[in-house]
C-alpha cells in the first residue's frame, strides 16, 4: 500500500505518461474507441479498488491540493481557441440548432433523473449533473462540475462509465447516418444555403511549440489559477452551488473568453497542455474511487440511455418543423456529446469543407458545459 503522497502523486503521473505516449505513438486501435482518459480512471481506479492507495488524508493531500489547481488552469488554456465573435458569426440557423440540442439534453437528463430518482442514490444528482455538463461541452466541464458539487467519486465513477460507454455509441450512430442524408434531408424539406460559411470561417496555422509557448501556457495558466482561487476563495457562497469553486471557474473563463479575442489565444501548446492537466484531474478523481459497488452502473447507463433517446426524438421533430439538415442536427449532437474530439471527425464525414463548424461548436459547448452542468444541479437538487 502506498502511504506517501508523494509517491501517490508520482504513480498518477507516470500513468498518465504512459498512457498518453502510448495513445499518441503506439497505433493501437483500441485507442480510436475509448480515449486515454478513460484508461487513466479505470486504472487509477482499479489500483485504489485493489488497496494499493491509502485512504488517509494526508496521502491524497498533494494529488487533492494539486487538482485544485490545475482544474481551472486547464479550463482557462481549453477556452484560448473560444473565439465568440467567430461563433456568432456562423448565424442565427446553426446557433438555434446548437441552442436546441443544449435544451434536449437538459431536459432529457432532468426527467430520466426524475423518473429513477427512488432508484438512485442520494447524491446521484451530482453525478449526473457532471454528465450534463460533459453532454454540453465535454470531460474537462465534466471535472468541473464534479470539483464544485463535490459528487462521491464512487457515483461519479458510474457517469464516467456511462459518458464513454453512451458516447462511443451515439457516434457510431451519427456517423452511419452520414448515408442517410440525402433522405433525411427530403424528409425535413431541408434548406442548406446556411452552411455556406466561405466568409465565415478561417483557417488558422500551427504554430510550433516553444520554450516561450510553454512557458506562457504552463506558468502563466497556473498562476492565473492560483489567483483566481484566491479571488474565489474570499467571495462569498451562494446556496448549495455557487461556492469558491463556483467562483474560481467563472473567473478564469470569462478570462479565457478575454483571451480568446487577443493575439495570445494563438500560443502554441495550450491545448496540449490542457490535455495533460486533464489526465491529472481525473486520475486524482479515480484515485478515490471503488470498482466493489459497480453493479449500480448498468442502472447509470440505462439513465444515460434514455436521455439520448429522448434528445433524438426533440432533434428529429425540429428538423421537421424548422427544415433543418442532417448535417446540422449530427455536428450540433456530435459537439454536445462528444465535444472537440469528435465533433470535426462527424462534421468531416459529411463535407471536409465544413470542419470548422464542428470545432466552433465544440467550442461554444466548452464555454456553456460547465455552466448547463450547474444550472442541471440546482434543478436536480431541488427533487
Amino acid at each position: 500500500m502506498i502511504t506517501d503522497g508523494l509517491m501517490l502523486l508520482g504513480v498518477l503521473m507516470a500513468l498518465a505518461c504512459l498512457l498518453i505516449v502510448l495513445e499518441k505513438n503506439s497505433g493501437w486501435k483500441v485507442f480510436k474507441y475509448v480515449p486515454g482518459m478513460v484508461f487513466m480512471y479505470l486504472g487509477c481506479a482499479l489500483l485504489n479498488t485493489i488497496g494499493v492507495f491509502g485512504n488517509d488524508e494526508a496521502v491524497r493531500a498533494p494529488a487533492s491540493d494539486l487538482s485544485k489547481v490545475l482544474l481551472p488552469a486547464m479550463i482557462f488554456l481549453f477556452l484560448f481557441e473560444c473565439d465568440l465573435r467567430k461563433i456568432w458569426r456562423l448565424g442565427p440557423k446553426l446557433l438555434m440548432t446548437f441552442a436546441v440540442t443544449v435544451v434536449s439534453i437538459f431536459t432529457g437528463m432532468v426527467l430520466v433523473y426524475f423518473l429513477f430518482q427512488s432508484v438512485l442514490q442520494d447524491e446521484s444528482w451530482k453525478a449526473l449533473s457532471s454528465l450534463l455538463a460533459s453532454w454540453t461541452g465535454g470531460s474537462a466541464n465534466m471535472v468541473a462540475v464534479q470539483g464544485i458539487l463535490e459528487a462521491p467519486d464512487n457515483i461519479f465513477g458510474y457517469a464516467l462509465i456511462t459518458d464513454t460507454t453512451m458516447y462511443s455509441l451515439w457516434l457510431m450512430v451519427l456517423f452511419s447516418s452520414v448515408g442517410l442524408a440525402s433522405r433525411f434531408n427530403r424528409f425535413t424539406k431541408a434548406d442548406t444555403s446556411h452552411l455556406d460559411l466561405t466568409d465565415v470561417i478561417e483557417e488558422d496555422d500551427e504554430r510550433p511549440i516553444t520554450a516561450s509557448s510553454l512557458a506562457v501556457t504552463v506558468f502563466g495558466s497556473l498562476f492565473v489559477a492560483i489567483v483566481a482561487k484566491w479571488v474565489g476563495d474570499h467571495l462569498p457562497e451562494l446556496g448549495d452551488v455557487v461556492n469558491a469553486t463556483t467562483w474560481t471557474i467563472l473567473i478564469v473563463s470569462v478570462l479565457g473568453l478575454v483571451v480568446a479575442v487577443t493575439p495570445l489565444s494563438r500560443t502554441a501548446g495550450a491545448r496540449q497542455v490542457g490535455s495533460l492537466m486533464l489526465y491529472m484531474v481525473i486520475g486524482n478523481i479515480a484515485s478515490g474511487s471503488d470498482f466493489s459497488a459497480i453493479t449500480q452502473a448498468p442502472l447509470y447507463l440505462l439513465v444515460g440511455g434514455l436521455v439520448l433517446l429522448f434528445h433524438a426524438l426533440i432533434m428529429i421533430g425540429y428538423a421537421k418543423l424548422t427544415k433543418t439538415d442532417l448535417f446540422t442536427i449530427a455536428v450540433a449532437s456530435a459537439s454536445n456529446v462528444g465535444g472537440l474530439a469528435s465533433a470535426p471527425a462527424v462534421a468531416g464525414s459529411f463535407s471536409q469543407q465544413l470542419i470548422p463548424v464542428g470545432v466552433l461548436f465544440a467550442l461554444l459547448g466548452s464555454f456553456l458545459g460547465t455552466f448547463v452542468g450547474l444550472a442541471g444541479a440546482q434543478v436536480m437538487g431541488a427533487f
